[in-house]
């Protein structure tokens, strides 16, 4: 028979089914070499400041932790438990536990983009990795992962998330979950779901 809109451009349907078949292994090869590829949620852009370089001409790994705590709080604010919380209704994170790959250095001037790979939680913590990826060259420089417990600042003791915090996370891990990485990570196994 014939191969429908592959008429027009071979009459020969032995041209058009390797045309087809063609097609489809590209297409194949496609999906795979994108389901390779890390996918993230991006939060900020930040610039290395030449105070921040070292002695031995990059970025001091201090001010690696300081980039990712500024993205961070994008995500603090947005789920409602961040600075305003914490002044406010005396709620918020702390960091009790962190792993850092530094892969690649940057150096004074270079512009990273800093991203969200993966987010999970549970009644009192929460565990995320953060990416930083060179802005221009668009290399790996570093990673973190962090758990974090929610704290009433009254009393200085771990609390659990309110109902509305709980939502906010939910939904946005709902909404987000097909862009996570969840790969090599190292904390999740001390959420309690």
């Amino acid at each position: 028979g014939r191969s429908g809109c592959f008429l027009a451009v071979s009459p020969d349907p032995v041209i058009a089914q390797v045309i087809i078949t063609s097609l489809f292994i590209i297409n194949i090869c496609s999906i795979l070499l994108l389901k390779g590829q890390q996918v993230s949620i991006f939060l900020k852009t930040g610039r290395v400041k030449a105070e921040w370089a070292d002695y031995n001409g990059h970025m001091n790994l201090a001010y690696y932790i300081h980039l990712f705590d500024g993205a961070w709080e994008i995500l603090l604010g947005k789920f409602n438990i961040g600075e305003d919380s914490a002044k406010i209704e005396k709620r918020t994170t702390f960091a009790v536990e962190s792993h850092t790959t530094y892969d690649m250095e940057v150096k004074v001037g270079d512009e990273v983009d800093m991203n969200l790979l993966f987010i999970d939680f549970d009644k009192k913590r929460i565990v995320y990795k953060l990416e930083m990826i060179h802005k221009l060259e668009k290399y790996l420089a570093s990673t973190t992962e962090v758990c974090s417990l929610y704290v009433d600042l009254n009393t200085r003791r771990v609390t659990e998330f309110d109902k509305d915090r709980l939502v906010l996370m939910d939904d946005f891990i709902k909404k987000n979950s097909s862009k996570f990485n969840s790969d090599k990570l190292v904390f999740s196994s001390k959420l309690k779901k």
